[in-house]
């Protein structure tokens, strides 16, 4: 099978993947919780404890893959993704509903950093437009997944949604172990003649190796304050729309123009920064989220709103696929895993604490203080890469 044979049906793999997962997640998670007896805190957890499972283990899990088969930690995520949707049908408590969710978020803290460090080695020197055309294909299961979910849950109830759900992650499998042999193993491997202890060290270490690179934790924040914004627009975009008097319908219809946007436009960019360079490009997509969230406040016509869901798309697209292959490029083949985590994590926490950061300056200073400020820390984070960045570029030159 040829390489872009291979490559096309790891997208695939990707798209499925995320069409399953958000099926789960999105939108219905929130009332299947309530349908439990879930309040408004114990459903904050239910929605949380996957993201909080990516924190915890996106780095380590990708320091380990620079040390072990790669490709079978992925069939490992694979099997997290098809299994868990099939027991949620059968729940009855929201503590076991929490503790599923854990396992689930298994499957993208594995999967996550795993394939972009798969596709990044697939293609050392085209590296941007491939994990732009990746990343692509895992956002667009990521939108088709709550288009389904919500029609699936209208018409067919929790347990359907859930049960195709499963279906879905079990294809994904399939295409998963047809690519499987032709993909792109790291050079290390586990040996069954070392130690877990040995195998652990190494990690920790590779681990410590990655938080000192200032370059990849540059690269990291800016996906984690282009997330921070990413979160508050889905936390109270939807409150502002209501507020001056428009409707979730159109809602949905800005965040729709926002994601395709974001799908088309990755892989035109992941093939700009191969030819223009990933350090020019980051600063000017995190400035175009941080210039389209400050004006949002300030529009009560939903023509505006709509030409800055589309640029706060392209600067998405703009950030994720640069940042992306400049974390593949600044590694080495031995920890290329490892810096996918750091990515990872890192733009977890971002996400986290969005929403949350958003929720506390809205109560204290209204809509457009709050998206002000937050736009302000995508101008600081945009700073504090291109200084980081600089620096790392006279260093290189003196050496």
């Amino acid at each position: 099978m040829s390489r872009t044979l291979i490559f096309l049906g790891f997208c695939t793999v990707g798209c499925l993947s995320f069409v399953s997962y958000n099926l789960v997640r999105m939108p219905a998670l929130a009332p299947f919780a309530e349908s439990l007896g879930a309040g408004p805190t114990s459903v904050g957890i239910v929605v949380a404890a996957s993201t909080l499972t990516g924190v915890m283990l996106k780095l380590p899990v990708g320091a380990l893959s620079d040390l072990v088969s790669r490709r079978k930690l992925m069939l490992l995520s694979m099997a997290a993704f098809a299994g868990p949707p099939f027991l949620y049908p059968i729940l009855s408590s929201v503590e076991v509903l929490i503790g599923l969710r854990v396992v689930h978020g298994l499957a993208t803290a594995i999967f996550t950093p795993l394939a972009l460090a798969t596709v990044a080695s697939m293609y050392p020197i085209q590296r941007g437009a491939a994990l732009g055309w990746y990343t692509s294909a895992a956002q667009g299961g990521a939108l088709l997944g709550p288009l389904l979910g919500g029609w699936l849950v209208d018409h067919g109830g929790f347990a359907t949604t859930f049960t195709v759900a499963g279906w879905i992650g079990l294809l994904a499998l399939g295409c998963y172990l047809l690519v499987l042999r032709g993909l792109t193993e790291n050079e290390s491997s586990f040996s069954s003649s070392r130690r877990m202890s040995e195998v652990m060290g190494e990690v920790v270490q590779g681990v410590k190796g990655i938080l000192r690179h200032t370059a990849m934790l540059a690269a990291s924040l800016a996906e984690a304050a282009k997330m921070v914004a990413n979160g508050t627009l889905m936390a109270f975009l939807p409150l502002y729309l209501v507020s001056i008097g428009l409707t979730l319908t159109e809602g949905g219809i800005l965040f729709a123009i926002q994601g395709v946007f974001s799908f088309l436009a990755k892989p035109l960019m992941g093939r700009l920064s191969d030819r223009m360079g990933r350090r020019p490009l980051i600063p000017v997509g995190l400035l175009l989220c941080g210039g389209s969230l400050a004006v949002i406040p300030h529009m009560m016509d939903f023509s505006s709103l709509m030409w800055l869901a589309a640029s706060f798309g392209l600067g998405e697209a703009i950030v994720t696929a640069s940042s992306a292959a400049l974390i593949a490029d600044l590694s080495h083949s031995h920890n290329i895993g490892a810096g996918m985590g750091l990515r990872g994590t890192i733009m977890d926490m971002g996400h986290a604490v969005g929403p949350l950061l958003a929720g506390v300056l809205v109560a204290l200073l209204g809509y457009q203080g709050a998206f002000g400020l937050i736009s302000g820390l995508q101008i600081a984070a945009a700073g504090f890469f291109m200084v980081v960045t600089l620096r790392r570029v006279y260093e290189q030159v003196a050496h």
